[in-house]
């Protein structure tokens, strides 16, 4: 079945009223006219890691200024983000441990904490109706993504145990392969793509309204999920293998083009390391003077280790990206997917001091749209980059997953 022609005909009148608005009049003031749409329009970022930041350190409170970090209230609002969904990530090592699953719900308590302590600024989404009213009412969203399916355990149990929590998408992996999927980033590919469970998780996710999320799985699972999905699915955080070759954790031209059949969408991620070769070719050099120390012998607790980073990045420099080249991946996206199968999934928080000069953090999103702007893309379309594309994917996912018997449970 063609989706991308079914996925353009399921968006209700609200959701294509809120999230494609009719253009304003030109301006010759390019920024300002971008703070206005910025704040006009939906802007929804579908992955930042909030919560485990507040994991590592209990004292940050983003319902205010903060010194670190990407996110914060008063950054969200002057960027005009409306919602971002809260990573759920369970490390790898933490899921190998056997402790996916309580980890993961520690982070999804926090997150709801957060929303209940700072009600008039936050408020909890788990359907798409809940960020159309949070914005109305003036709240930044918080829907729930699960980045790593480990938590799952292998029981569709656990998958209706985290529906009901609120997560609305699964990052199938990590970094390393698990009972669900390969990973892009380990060499133990030991399922060829999907485990038996995999392919079995993919239909029930599609059943009950829970969004694939094929960032971080390897080609093969990746082609193995769109033969089976029902449903558009997401990248919730790639950038374009074509800028950073050889770096399986982006997504290649033909996976970017499939995705645009399939009616999904790819959320570009803004982390240097995803946008440029020589941001890459930096971290691959960063890491193999690591590994050669460690072949050398030198002790973990060696300050030659334990200040490794810090000093190799003072001896140096960091090849920051900057917003040119996200807008690059983004045309390029655009070019091969299409206008309706691109958004964005920043990574903030995330990515560590790896972000583009012009998008440190979540006030940014201005300076994206105004270059948008100055790149040709009408007000209708940066509304779809903003938020509107994946919106419409996630309301289609809430319609099949109603059809098969499970309505979409809202929060608000």
């Amino acid at each position: 079945m063609n989706l991308r022609a079914a996925s353009a005909a399921v968006l209700t009148p609200l959701l294509l009223a809120a999230c494609t608005q009719m253009p304003a009049a030109p301006t010759a003031d390019t920024a300002a006219r971008a703070e206005r749409l910025a704040q006009r329009h939906l802007i929804v970022d579908t992955h930042i890691d909030v919560p485990y930041r507040l994991y590592r350190n209990n004292d940050v409170d983003v319902s205010r200024a903060t010194e670190e970090g990407d996110f914060d209230y008063p950054r969200a609002r002057a960027g005009g983000l409306d919602a971002l969904f809260m990573s759920i990530y369970i490390p790898a090592d933490v899921d190998e441990a056997g402790e996916a699953k309580p980890f993961a719900e520690d982070l999804i308590e926090g997150v709801r904490n957060l929303t209940e302590d700072h009600d008039e600024k936050f408020a909890l989404a788990t359907c798409t109706t809940d960020v159309l009213s949070a914005k109305a009412e003036g709240l930044i969203a918080m829907p729930l993504g699960m980045e790593n399916g480990g938590p799952i355990g292998g029981d569709l149990v656990n998958l209706d145990h985290f529906r009901e929590r609120g997560i609305r998408y699964i990052t199938l992996a990590h970094s390393r392969s698990n009972h669900i999927s390969d990973s892009s980033y380990d060499d133990d590919e030991r399922w060829g793509g999907l485990s038996p469970f995999g392919r079995e998780l993919v239909a029930a996710m599609n059943e009950r309204g829970v969004m694939i999320d094929v960032s971080h799985i390897t080609d093969a699972a990746f082609w193995q999920v769109l033969e089976l999905t029902r449903v558009p699915v997401i990248a919730s955080h790639s950038s374009l293998r074509h800028f950073t070759p050889g770096f399986h954790r982006n997504m290649s031209d033909a996976m970017v083009r499939a995705l645009g059949e399939n009616g999904g969408v790819i959320q570009i991620n803004y982390g240097s390391g995803f946008l440029t070769r020589e941001a890459r070719d930096y971290a691959d050099a960063m890491s193999a003077a690591r590994e050669a120390l460690i072949a050398a012998g030198v002790p973990e607790d060696d300050p030659r280790l334990t200040e490794f980073g810090e000093r190799y990045r003072a001896e140096n420099p960091y090849p920051y990206a900057d917003l040119e080249d996200v807008l690059d991946h983004i045309d390029r996206a655009v070019r091969l997917a299409g206008i309706d199968h691109v958004g964005l999934g920043s990574d903030y928080d995330g990515v560590g001091d790896t972000l583009p000069v012009g998008l440190e953090d979540a006030s940014s999103y201005p300076n994206l749209v105004a270059g948008l702007l100055r790149r040709g893309y009408d007000e209708a379309e940066i509304a779809k980059i903003l938020g509107g594309n994946l919106m419409r994917v996630w309301h289609q996912v809430e319609t099949y997953a109603a059809e098969s018997g499970y309505p979409p449970l809202c929060h608000r």
